[in-house]
């Protein structure tokens, strides 16, 4: 087995990054998205009020590469965007603890989004998420996200936390 590719060098590689580390359970728990929209699969270093790095693996058996694009798979930028956004919502809901029992995190605005280089199956992206300030309901970040250490796209972004609407159906 090829050395980059064991699962204990990866956990090795999380267990370098200062903070907690969240499993796609704690994410699950965290977060209302489910497959096929779930897009982070862990999160480490995660640092409460303050930063974490969400881990997205990217597979070529996800269904939006059957059409983005056809023998040239790439992933989209507004699902790394989505990425952002869901590694924010966790760092969120981590930092108010009990409190956000049953809030949602809405993504709000995007600013300054810069996609560098394409992300195609076989790239582990690590969004680094930083959180710049939060007024009461309103929290702002800002994110990079990597691909072996080289940035692949950035934004600055807005969310807001508001109760959970009544389930439809």
């Amino acid at each position: 087995m090829d050395a980059i590719a064991s699962p204990s060098n990866a956990d090795a590689r999380a267990a370098d990054e200062p903070g907690e580390t969240i499993d796609i359970a704690g994410i699950m728990r965290a977060i209302p998205h489910r497959y096929p929209f779930l897009m982070i699969d862990r999160v480490i270093g995660l640092v409460r009020n303050k930063t974490c790095i969400g881990v997205k693996n990217v597979s070529v058996n996800e269904s939006f590469f059957q059409g983005h694009f056809p023998n040239h798979p790439v992933l989209p930028g507004v699902l790394i965007i989505e990425s952002m956004a869901q590694t924010a919502a966790v760092l969120v809901v981590e930092t108010l603890g009990p409190e956000s029992a049953g809030k949602l995190v809405y993504f709000m605005s995007i600013d300054g989004g810069k996609f560098r280089r394409p992300v195609v199956p076989g790239d582990q992206l690590r969004i680094h998420c930083t959180k710049q300030r939060n007024r009461g309901n309103v929290w702002k970040f800002v994110a990079v996200a990597r691909v072996d250490g080289t940035s692949v796209a950035e934004a600055t972004y807005a969310a807001m936390i508001m109760d959970r609407a009544p389930s439809i159906g």
